[in-house]
């Protein structure tokens, strides 16, 4: 009879998958728990999982903090996961996502430097809010850095310029 509880394909999980999502939800509870408060903001959470998050941040004792973490994990339980998890990979350095971002922008930024106002339009009709005026004068600074061999201050402006208009 206990076989037939824990059959799969009766679609009723195991007592080992419940333990390893009931970990997997403490595990995403305390990486929210500990990322800077910034990083937080990014995210649409429930009122009472921010809450529980602020709360278990303002906690000193390590009991009392991993009863509040294990609090947050059964919070999420009812929560889209997607979303979050998207949303961690984003902000996430070592994640596959955030590389490919980075190299995107990375790509546009020499695309803008070399090819000239080519690349702006193209730019601009991928992100019609940019500022074509901007993108120029930057462009044009980059491109006298390197002619006069000067430090790529134009460069990394026009990448942190790029970097706001992609989020």
């Amino acid at each position: 009879m206990s076989e037939q509880k824990n059959d799969p394909t009766l679609g009723i999980p195991s007592r080992s998958q419940l333990k390893r999502d009931s970990q997997k939800l403490k595990n995403l509870g305390e990486q929210l728990v500990d990322m800077p408060e910034n990083h937080l903001q990014k995210f649409d959470l429930d009122e009472s999982l921010k809450s529980a998050i602020y709360e278990a941040r303002r906690l000193k004792n390590r009991d009392a903090r991993r009863r509040q973490i294990q609090y947050i994990g059964k919070l999420m339980r009812n929560l889209d996961l997607a979303e979050i998890e998207q949303s961690m990979n984003r902000l996430n350095h070592q994640s596959q996502t955030y590389r490919q971002h980075f190299s995107k922008l990375e790509t546009w930024r020499e695309r803008l430097i070399n090819e000239g106002d080519s690349a702006i339009e193209a730019l601009i009709a991928i992100y019609p809010d940019a500022d074509r005026q901007q993108l120029r004068n930057l462009q044009r600074q980059a491109n006298r850095e390197i002619e006069l061999k000067k430090p790529p201050t134009a460069s990394r402006k026009l990448f942190k310029y790029l970097k706001e208009l992609a989020d």
